[in-house]
């Protein structure tokens, strides 16, 4: 099973509906869920949600930053990759131009979530917050004009962080990168 953790994103149950599409159960739960509770779980793989919040302002959602420590692939769509960059000693900056709307991503590593994507590909971005730094063992792996870090990878712990929404039809090729994460990087099987 995959658990999403519920950051507040409006596309919370788009991206439920994304996994379910492909036969792969899971369940959306609140960032307060503990880490035993997530042990008992036995999630193949977590996706960290989207959200309203800068990670920098006071009283934002957090989860508990062991479930980096359970050795599971994990993914952060906009918020959730925020909280996953600045959790694991990077960096958030606020941007000076908000992005919202289309956006052309330039995928620089056509493997891992982004295997057999189109280098050039449309997404759907929705920030204000941007990477400013990336953890150690992170590296970028797709641009937009706007956005220097629109994604980064760590491939040896399996973590991935997407600042776009791969979950809306507007990012095109957004199923295949959610297909990547299900079967190749957490090894899900179809039920």
């Amino acid at each position: 099973m995959i658990l999403i953790i519920d950051f507040g994103s409006q596309y919370n149950q788009l991206i439920a509906r994304r996994v379910r599409e492909h036969q792969v159960y899971c369940e959306i739960e609140p960032p307060g869920i503990s880490i035993e509770a997530i042990k008992e779980l036995a999630p193949e793989g977590i996706i960290l949600s989207g959200g309203p919040a800068s990670i920098y302002a006071k009283g934002v959602p957090r989860v508990d930053r062991a479930i980096f420590e359970l050795g599971i692939p994990i993914l952060g769509i906009c918020y959730g990759m925020q909280f996953m960059m600045e959790t694991l000693s990077g960096k958030v900056i606020g941007s000076k131009k908000r992005e919202y709307g289309f956006a052309e991503l330039n995928i620089k590593e056509k493997s891992g979530i982004f295997a057999s994507v189109e280098t050039k590909t449309p997404c759907w971005m929705s920030h204000g917050d941007s990477i400013g730094e990336l953890p150690p063992g992170f590296v970028a792996t797709a641009s937009t004009d706007n956005t220097p870090v629109a994604a980064a990878e760590d491939p040896f712990r399996r973590f991935y962080g997407l600042q776009f929404h791969p979950e809306v039809a507007h990012t095109k090729e957004g199923k295949k990168m959610l297909v990547n994460f299900l079967f190749d990087i957490c090894r899900c099987e179809k039920s």
